[in-house]
């Protein structure tokens, strides 16, 4: 008898799960998710792969000379240190959280950068060039 009660219940009252795929919950802000990147707030200073407790980011140059970084997000914690101890803000976590690959080449995100050539410092013009002035001999 108790699970008759229980039956009609639960039958009058609204499904508690989403049918998946075809309905996505909205993911708080804080989720994290998969890495974005703009290579133009980048500097090459390589403070993401530094810090990143599973070693999951490898930088492909330093500098100026920076052409780019690759992310493993088979190894990645998603512990957002990357994001936190970039200067520039140039890393981030977003909220997409679809990340199943078939494929383990597919789970490395390779952002790509255009390598900077590094700006010569200014140099000063040339002063004009003076006259030295020659003390004329006194006749005395």
């Amino acid at each position: 008898m108790a699970m008759e009660r229980e039956l009609l219940k639960n039958a009058a009252s609204k499904p508690c799960t989403l049918i998946y795929p075809f309905e996505k919950r909205e993911m708080p802000k804080g989720c994290r998710g998969k890495h974005n990147y703009d290579e133009a707030k980048c500097t090459g200073c390589g403070m993401c792969s530094r810090v990143c407790p599973s070693f999951a980011i490898e930088l492909k140059g330093l500098g100026p000379k920076c052409e780019g970084l690759k992310i493993n997000l088979g190894a990645c914690l998603f512990c957002q240190q990357c994001e936190e101890s970039c200067p520039t803000g140039a890393i981030w976590l977003t909220t997409e959280y679809e990340l199943a690959v078939i494929n383990k080449a597919d789970e490395i995100l390779d952002f790509k950068r255009t390598p900077r050539t590094p700006v010569a410092p200014a140099t000063k013009p040339a002063a004009p060039a003076v006259n030295p002035v020659v003390p004329k001999e006194v006749n005395g």
